[in-house]
């Protein structure tokens, strides 16, 4: 189990390795670090974690659809955070 992230965590984080990506807001507890294969770094999430996160506030299934649509389909050119499919460990 992780532990539970703020903005200002992730924010010192980045700071610390002179870092600068768009973050998404209300999704702290998914974001799993940085892509700095590229040219411009990139923050990445967990789908499973976000879904889970936005689930708190709608159906699962509206969370899903909401997820596709309004976060991970919301392109901003290279500042778009990239979302992964993850492992679940038991």
């Amino acid at each position: 189990m992780r532990c539970r992230l703020t903005r200002r965590d992730i924010q010192d984080w980045l700071e610390e390795r002179e870092l600068t990506v768009l973050l998404a807001d209300g999704l702290e507890d998914a974001f799993l670090g940085v892509d700095i294969t590229g040219d411009t770094p990139r923050a990445v999430y967990s789908v499973d974690d976000c879904i889970r996160i936005l689930s708190k506030e709608m159906e699962p299934e509206d969370a899903e659809e909401f997820f596709w649509f309004n976060v991970a389909g919301a392109h901003v050119g290279d500042l778009t955070p990239l979302f992964v499919q993850t492992m679940n460990h038991a």
